[in-house]
């Protein structure tokens, strides 16, 4: 055989003509079926687009989206480091921002740019799990992959879900640089450079979100360590040679401590420039005697896979049921990889320690208390881990007898798949149907700017809001409800700085929930004193003073900075 095997390659190498032939024939309808994947792949990324474009129109947009806003417009007039701003817990200042800072060159500081870069943010998200989803694999295998992960991407549920996923900034695009940073260490070899791409990858993505040590940088870390132990223990001869035959697992491990060091250089660097602050909030463990009331997140999990059926009815609730099969088959691949852990591929056991500590630590930890988007990351994971995992399991093995079991399992499992996929079609395109929902504050902000208020103080979920919603027309800047600070989250602190800026009204907002009741009475009487004139317009009330309230406000912020003060 083998001399048969070079004296083919002997004549290929002395018939060019042949060999190029043969070449073109070969080459020429696979370039083609290349091409044709790609144009397809990118008609379904424009559909998919337009898709989560009108989703995302069914919720309405509030202060946080309107903050990124404000921030993407103020990078793209030439803040470039967001001096004297002050981000959330979570700064998307590498990742995101620039994003919402391109878009609204071309789009403008409007309501509908905050949905289209929604919109793109998880188009790319699903494109990218998709990919990965189908790495290493062609043919009937891939498509099952695809419809797989695709099946589990399609329909955020809707309200909380779309929110989560398909709204608002959140920890969902951290996704895309981590699903990229997967997808090189599957698809190329075992070289020098591929840690050196991976500790880049990660300390970018680190310096936009430290989720990314839960999902990206720890579970990467944890994976590489355990297969070097297991090399060295299950591996033969001297130490040395097991220690050098795991060198690309040692080099992956101190690129996921590189990236740690490099993210926190990066940070230090930006704020010796005067960059923005990222107001860092606790993380610990729930001591064991609370650990009961972290047992709501639990929905919350199922809400990120659209499966929360608690208090819905009717078509909903049928919809939710529906997509308890994501949760299923994510549970199922978790449970094979756990199973027969060093049996499957490095990216198989990074993204299956990713998802367990994502949901362990937001279900033991004070993480527990916030919404959903904290989890928003396990279903790109969960949906290409599934794929990726399951349909081999399903493959008879070239040389295998196929048993009785799995002569009936695909069948069945062929069938159950395309009745959940009908399902969640026919459910993400009754979503679809759902009236578009007006940002907050939309007619307040009318009403203003009619009455000429163009610079004054209110809640939070009031503020910027009116801000984005009159094109800054009207300025709102959020004060904080129990004391009356400058509230600087996701805030800039030039905008109480009394020498740049004249605020001579208050709004107070009377509806109930979390997202608007603001009504600091009893503060606002104490450092304001009696208004001029009240007016009331709906669940507002609207209160002018004749002078700069901004010279009253309480002097130190929760910072221990006066208003206005530049950032350290």
């Amino acid at each position: 055989m083998g001399g048969l095997r070079a004296d083919a390659q002997s004549q290929a190498i002395h018939s060019p003509a042949t060999s190029a032939g043969s070449g073109e024939r070969r080459s020429g309808p696979g370039v083609r079926r290349r091409w044709v994947a790609l144009a397809a792949y990118l008609a379904a990324g424009a559909a998919l687009f337009v898709a989560y474009l009108r989703l995302s129109e069914t919720y309405g947009l509030n202060s946080d989206s309107s903050n990124i806003l404000l921030m993407g417009w103020d990078l793209l007039h030439g803040n470039l480091l967001l001096h004297g701003w002050y981000m959330s817990d979570v700064s998307f200042f590498p990742t995101e921002l620039p994003q919402y800072a391109l878009l609204e060159s071309f789009l403008g500081l409007h309501n509908q740019t905050a949905h289209v870069a929604a919109a793109m943010t998880y188009t790319l998200v699903f494109l990218f799990a998709v990919l990965l989803a189908r790495s290493g694999s062609s043919g009937q295998a891939a498509w099952m992959r695809t419809l797989i992960a695709a099946g589990i991407m399609l329909a955020p549920q809707f309200g909380l879900g779309v929110f989560a996923l398909d709204l608002s900034v959140g920890h969902i695009g951290t996704s895309i640089p981590l699903l990229l940073t997967w997808l090189l260490l599957d698809k190329l070899p075992a070289r020098w450079y591929v840690p050196v791409l991976t500790a880049l990858l990660l300390a970018w993505v680190l310096v936009a979100d430290p989720i990314a040590y839960v999902v990206g940088v720890g579970p990467l870390g944890v994976v590489c360590a355990a297969r070097v132990l297991r090399g060295l223990v299950k591996g033969t001869g001297p130490w040395t040679g097991r220690v050098a035959a795991s060198w690309f697992d040692l080099a992956l491990g101190a690129a996921s401590v590189a990236a740690t060091v490099l993210a926190w250089a990066a940070n230090i660097a930006l704020t010796a420039l005067g960059g923005y602050t990222v107001n860092r909030l606790p993380f610990y463990f729930t001591p064991w005697v609370y650990l009961h009331n972290n047992a709501p997140a639990a929905w919350k999990v199922l809400e990120i896979f659209g499966a929360n059926y608690a208090g819905l009815g009717g078509i909903w609730l049928a919809l939710a049921f529906v997509h308890m099969a994501s949760v299923f088959v994510v549970a199922w691949a978790l449970v094979r990889v756990a199973r027969r852990f060093f049996g499957f591929g490095l990216v198989d056991q990074v993204l299956a320690t990713a998802i367990v500590m994502n949901v362990v630590l937001y279900m033991l930890t004070n993480a527990a208390n916030e919404a959903a988007h904290e989890v928003a990351v396990i279903v790109p994971f969960g949906a290409a881990l599934a794929a990726r995992v399951l349909i081999p399991a399903l493959q008879t093995k070239a040389g295998e007898s196929r048993s009785a079991r799995l002569r009936w399992l695909r069948p069945a499992a062929l069938v159950a798949g395309a009745a959940v996929l009908a399902g969640y079609a026919a459910g993400f395109g009754y979503e679809l149907t759902r009236p578009t929902q007006p940002a907050a504050n939309v007619g307040l902000s009318s009403w203003l700017y009619r009455h000429h208020l163009t610079y004054g103080l209110g809640g939070y979920w009031t503020g910027s809001s009116i801000t984005v919603n009159s094109g800054q027309q009207v300025k709102v800047r959020a004060l904080m409800q129990y004391t009356l600070e400058a509230d600087l989250w996701m805030a800039k602190a030039d905008w109480y700085n009394p020498k740049q800026h004249r605020a001579n009204f208050v709004i107070m907002d009377s509806q109930p929930g979390n997202f608007s009741h603001w009504e600091p009475y009893l503060l606002v009487k104490r450092y304001f004193g009696t208004p001029a004139r009240t007016y009331r317009l709906g669940w507002y009330t609207i209160m002018v003073w004749n002078k700069n309230l901004l010279k009253a406000l309480p002097h130190d912020d929760p910072f221990g900075r006066a208003p206005g003060q530049p950032a350290p």
